[in-house]
């Protein structure tokens, strides 16, 4: 016998453990981008910056009740005006399937923050990628708080003020 052979016991519990959070795939669910006063936003003369107004949702819904196997998406929704006039409008779901190795009372919070969070680098460099190639300056979202987020989620159902997370 080698020195590493293992005993079937052994094996069997290796080939059980698998990683808490597995990314199965990623894409971008929805695009949308809009630059409703083109081209005359481009001549449009000032030293103001322009003002940005974002908001961000978070999701997840599970895909099939026979596995722990969820679609979490990050929803942006970025309006920009420059001198009073809408410079442009962007819209993205970015969405990934994860599979999830982790107790059923740490699903939600793995999904909303930790899931949320290995999503975000790849939507934000979308954003800046979309926003520089259109002619303005890139948008580059700094990082985000998913734990705060997902705190202020759990405060604003408690208080029955919004619907609890999918």
């Amino acid at each position: 016998m080698s020195e590493d052979a293992q005993t079937p016991e052994n094996s069997e519990e290796e080939e059980m453990q698998y990683p808490p959070v597995m990314i199965v795939g990623q894409y971008i669910k929805d695009l949308s981008f809009e630059i409703p006063n083109a081209p005359s936003i481009f001549e449009t003369e000032t030293e103001d910056a322009p003002t940005l107004d974002i908001s961000v949702n978070v999701n997840a819904t599970k895909m099939r009740e026979d596995a722990k196997v969820f679609e979490v998406t990050l929803d942006f929704h970025i309006a920009s005006e420059l001198v009073d006039q809408k410079a442009f409008i962007l819209e993205i779901s970015y969405a990934g399937v994860f599979a999830l190795n982790v107790p059923e009372e740490a699903e939600e919070p793995v999904l909303m923050i930790e899931c949320a969070r290995m999503l975000f680098p790849y939507v934000r460099s979308i954003i800046s990628s979309i926003t520089s190639e259109s002619g303005f300056p890139p948008v580059v979202l700094a990082p985000f708080d998913f734990a705060g987020f997902y705190q202020q989620r759990l405060e604003a159902t408690e208080d029955g003020s919004e619907e609890s997370v999918n």
